[in-house]
């Protein structure tokens, strides 16, 4: 999906091979709702939100638990967020691209926890891609006036 506007993201998009959610929509009059769909495919993750692929067509601004499911975890990475925006996946097995963006980090009710932060902060450092400038720079190459 190509976005010609400006960039808002501030959080580094990354992707973990693997990995899939199962979601349940957030309804207060059914708090007990069962997570619905199963191994939806995750295409990126940042500390702000996620993307994924569904069948389902969920409505925007909808509140969701997202169960997330990363290889060689044996526990899930449960994070509350909201729909933010759905596109049709056209020509693929998947419906629907949804992007979703995690509640704010913290102790009180519908926060998420603030150590799923961190367990974000460590994937991110083992799975987002390096900039290449900055491996350049580490090499000691430098120019040097002889003037």
């Amino acid at each position: 999906m190509e976005y010609a506007g400006i960039e808002r993201r501030t959080c580094i998009r990354f992707e973990i091979p693997g990995a899939t959610l199962s979601y349940k929509k957030d309804k207060a009059l059914l708090p007990e709702a069962k997570y619905g769909e199963e191994f939806c495919p995750i295409l990126d993750i940042s500390r702000g939100g996620l993307r994924y692929l569904t069948q389902e067509n969920l409505k925007i601004n909808s509140n969701v638990t997202l169960k997330i499911s990363l290889p060689g975890e044996r526990v899930p990475l449960v994070m509350k967020g909201q729909i933010k925006w759905v596109v049709i996946n056209a020509g693929k097995s998947y419906k629907y691209q949804v992007g979703a963006q995690f509640n704010p980090y913290g102790e009180k009710k519908g926060q998420n926890y603030p150590g799923a932060l961190v367990k974000i902060i460590a994937l991110e450092q083992k799975f987002a891609p390096t900039d290449k400038s900055d491996t350049e720079s580490d090499k000691g190459d430098f120019e040097i006036d002889t003037e």
